[in-house]
């Protein structure tokens, strides 16, 4: 295998999590149309930065003499607010296999093993490109998890935003109105439900078309096909794009090697350790064999 190398995002560098992992509390479990949003109180992590991750176990009904599910699961996280005792972390979960059915099953005061923040998170906007003022962000499906702390962040920074959702069908969809509640957030449906009746990189072509485009940075999570699709139209147009991408990973902090991604220029980048987000121009294909839902983890 050729070397793991690749570039590094502009923004700073990984978070330095506490040693080991930590048993955290869950606080809450509620439905968010076709997933869930489950809560859970870290007593002393540091804050996440949008796009990063946290491997998941739940502390009971994990790794035993059934097997599955075993290891972790990594899941972006979706909010992290101030609670008493430390900070709340919220995550969106569709149930779709062993791992997600228990974290979507979670009830309030069982135990939830977290190891986080993990990866490279965002960039600044004006840190990607001169003369970028603005930001695009574009969620697919579940994918939309990270892009929620991510328009807080922003929104924080005064940076001018404009915010693009789409899911497959009714049955897949959820989350816009509890994590985008403050906001407007154009909608796409492939099933045409809400919104645009097609795919929300048609949303994103329309944008894309203005003069003033590329003043503004896009920011993508989604499903593999969408993320191909935004590359290739931020890539035609001479838009700066950042992908928060998702491949099979095993420890989340780059030691098994399992989530190697080939760059654009030769070579290969641990997704886990040099992203999960990461930019556009830097990889050949958002396609990755082995890729899945942004629910990072089944």
């Amino acid at each position: 295998m050729p070397p793991l190398t690749g570039s590094k995002p502009a923004s700073d560098a990984r978070t330095l999590v506490p040693p080991g992992r930590r048993l955290c509390e869950v606080t809450e479990n509620r439905a968010a149309g076709g997933y869930r949003i489950f809560s859970a109180l870290d007593e002393s992590g540091p804050e996440p930065r949008a796009g990063q991750f946290y491997m998941l176990a739940a502390a009971d009904g994990w790794g035993q003499r059934t097997g599955r599910p075993y290891l972790p699961r990594a899941f972006s996280v979706a909010e992290a607010t101030p609670a008493d005792g430390g900070l709340r972390l919220h995550f969106l979960v569709e149930a779709v296999g062993p791992g997600t059915e228990r974290l979507a099953g979670l009830r309030a005061g069982e135990g939830l093993w977290v190891t986080g923040p993990l990866g490279r998170p965002f960039s600044v906007p004006g840190d990607l490109a001169s003369g970028v003022t603005g930001a695009i962000l574009v969620g697919g499906g579940i994918g939309l998890a990270p892009l929620a702390i991510l328009r807080r962040q922003l929104g924080e920074r005064g940076v001018p935003l404009r915010t693009l959702v789409g899911f497959r069908d009714r049955e897949h969809s959820g989350g816009v109105d509890e994590l985008f509640s403050c906001c407007e957030v154009r909608l796409a449906s492939e099933d045409g439900h809400a919104g645009h009746r097609g795919y929300v990189t048609d949303l994103l072509a329309v944008l894309l078309e203005g003069d003033d485009a590329p003043t503004a940075v896009v920011y993508a999570c989604g499903p593999p096909a969408m993320l191909e699709v935004v590359r290739a139209l931020c890539s035609e147009r001479g838009v700066t794009a950042e992908l928060a991408m998702e491949t099979p990973m095993a420890c989340g902090f780059g030691a098994c090697f399992g989530c190697a991604v080939p760059l654009a220029a030769g070579g290969y980048m641990r997704l886990c350790s040099d992203g999960p987000v990461v930019n556009a121009a830097d990889i050949e294909t958002a396609l990755v064999a082995g890729s899945g839902h942004r629910a990072c983890g089944r």
